[in-house]
């Protein structure tokens, strides 16, 4: 297992895109064309670059022969969710149940992500059996691409562990990363040695401004060394003056040593998993002017109305830029946002 390239194109066209018998299946509906192949080869590539995971090549190992794609795919409005497409000559050989497990394995043990969905039309039951078999729940049903879809559900400790499936995650020399969150605020002896004596990783400490403790702390080790943080708050704040469930992410620290290496963005991809599972509406970042391009790239949107919140000295308009992932259709304010607390 692999993540997918744009050369696997040709490879994806032949086992999956010209198979009718697996294109039905699929939400995204029929296709035919190898451009099709080479657009969904770009939206997979484009997927690894934004969050640190996504869709795999799945060749046989003895011949090296393209046997589909099986992999993890996040979706704004629902989440990450596991999808699988097999060539119909490699079909009920227990393929997508041994990579489904290799991936379950990447989101549950490596990645720590809170939970794990699955879609499927009404009628494919072979998907659903693959499914159960890897110990989905049924979670109701949903819309997806405009249509309607069986909903599955796997959680943490519910799912069975992979153990020997061969998987590259594609992660540029930091093979043994490994995320984990804790309630609690990060340790000030970890947040000391992640900036390896850079006085303002942030450029924020000449604002003054008193900020607030996270609730949460993600943190990555890599063979066994802490080599980066973050933390998180959930709270509700005023957006127009209506409440609204936020849920706040900050203090993302990379040790130098590990920087470039998209360790920071699959983070705060997890984290906003992390946020939606307890409920958050929007997820919301405070940043300087100059990040706010790459944080755009990656489906983030500026807020265009003011920002206040709480100071000991009372209230402040934020100096900060606030860039906002929305998780709910919900309306984009327009007058005004309150934090309601200190900043985070």
């Amino acid at each position: 297992m692999e993540p997918i390239r744009h050369e696997d194109s040709n490879d994806l066209f032949e086992a999956v895109v010209s198979q009718d018998s697996v294109m039905r299946w699929l939400a995204t509906g029929r296709a035919d064309s190898r451009s099709a192949a080479e657009a969904m080869c770009d939206d997979h590539v484009a997927h690894w670059a934004r969050h640190g995971y996504g869709d795999f090549a799945v060749r046989d190992a003895a011949t090296h022969a393209f046997l589909g794609r099986v992999g993890l795919r996040n979706r704004a409005w629902y989440g990450t969710d596991l999808g699988f497409a097999v060539h119909p000559r490699a079909q009920g050989r227990g393929i997508a149940g041994e990579a489904g497990r290799a991936c379950l394995d990447l989101a549950f043990r490596r990645l720590a992500l809170p939970v794990v969905f699955a879609f499927v039309l009404p009628g494919n039951t072979a998907s659903i059996a693959a499914l159960r078999r890897l110990g989905a729940q049924e979670a109701g049903t949903v819309r997806s691409s405009g249509l309607h879809c069986l909903r599955y559900r796997f959680d943490p400790t519910a799912s069975p562990a992979a153990a020997g499936h061969a998987v590259d995650d594609g992660d540029d020399g930091d093979g043994d990363l490994r995320l984990r969150c804790a309630p609690g605020p990060g340790d000030r002896e970890d947040n000391v040695a992640l900036r390896d004596g850079l006085p303002d990783p942030f450029g924020v400490d000449g604002l003054g401004l008193v900020r607030a403790d996270m609730e949460h702390t993600l943190r990555a080790v890599c063979d066994g060394r802490l080599v980066a943080s973050m933390g998180w708050l959930l709270r509700e704040m005023a957006f127009d003056g209506a409440p609204r469930r936020v849920a706040g992410l900050g203090s993302v620290l990379v040790h130098p040593a590990h920087r470039d290496r998209g360790i920071a963005k699959t983070m705060i991809s997890v984290a906003v998993e992390h946020a939606r599972a307890a409920g958050a509406e929007t997820v919301m970042l405070l940043c300087r002017p100059e990040l706010v391009p790459l944080s755009t790239q990656f489906g983030w949107r500026q807020m265009s109305a003011p920002v206040t919140f709480r100071q000991p000295v009372g209230t402040r308009l934020c100096p900060l830029t606030a860039v906002t992932y929305d998780l709910a259709e919900l309306p984009r304010p327009t007058v005004g946002v309150d934090l309601r607390g200190l900043p985070f």
